[in-house]
């Protein structure tokens, strides 16, 4: 059993490259040949992070479908278990959203040619003038009712255990005036842990909670929203 396991571990690692590849260029080619629309692009990342989910042996539930206005645009807030993360939020967030991806990942060929014509957010995550610059326009795409996925602990948890929130989600979120919605993944850290290369089966939950109206904090209460913020995280990881 664990030597079919590595065996399909390994196969999942070499067909990551190959299928980023493809969906990237279908998502160039949807864009700019047949003028779809970002929102109908995302079936190209779903299908990616489904496919990898399924052939890794790994099963996703979804809870809290019901506390969405697919309405309405949002800020996700998850907490960062795994880089597995992006993989099970990619394939089954059932709402039409973005990642924020660091810029360097924009450069990559084809792949971030993909992710910026799908719509996805390039931010600087350096310090200085342009840091605030990228954080100001990400604000704005989000105004103008782009939805996001954030990890606000900054990082993946060495453990597994919620660590505590950084600030520059919680400017984001107060500058675009968008409802901030906690959200908890369990079950990615034991597929994925950090410094891992080769992912395990399992199951991860993602469970959704009441969206945070941040309309009505100001700039200089966020170290307020970012705790309010992480304690509704932490409820949503409790089984």
């Amino acid at each position: 059993m664990r030597v079919m396991r590595f065996f399909q571990s390994i196969f999942v690692l070499m067909l990551a490259v190959p299928l980023t590849l493809v969906v990237s260029i279908l998502a160039i080619i949807g864009v700019t040949i047949f003028r779809m629309h970002p929102s109908r692009v995302q079936m190209f990342p779903r299908f990616w992070g489904r496919v990898i989910c399924r052939a890794s042996g790994v099963s996703v539930t979804l809870e809290g479908q019901e506390n969405l206005d697919h309405d309405q645009h949002y800020i996700f807030a998850v907490n960062h278990q795994s880089q597995f993360d992006i993989f099970a939020l990619q394939g089954y967030l059932a709402h039409d959203c973005r990642f924020l991806a660091k810029q360097e990942l924009f450069k990559i060929p084809f792949f971030g040619a993909g992710m910026r014509l799908a719509g996805y957010i390039a931010v600087d995550r350096s310090h200085g003038r342009q840091a605030v610059k990228s954080l100001e326009a990400a604000a704005e795409r989000i105004a103008a009712g782009t939805s996001v996925i954030i990890f606000p602990e900054g990082t993946r948890s060495p453990d597994g255990i919620l660590q505590p929130f950084k600030a520059g989600g919680m400017v984001l979120a107060i500058k675009a005036g968008v409802p901030l919605v906690p959200v908890g993944i369990t079950g990615s850290f034991a597929v994925l842990p950090k410094g891992c290369l080769l992912a395990r089966p399992g199951h991860i939950h993602i469970r959704i909670g009441k969206p945070i109206a941040t309309r009505d904090y100001e700039l200089r209460q966020k170290k307020e929203l970012a705790d309010h913020l992480h304690d509704e995280v932490a409820r949503l990881l409790v089984p």
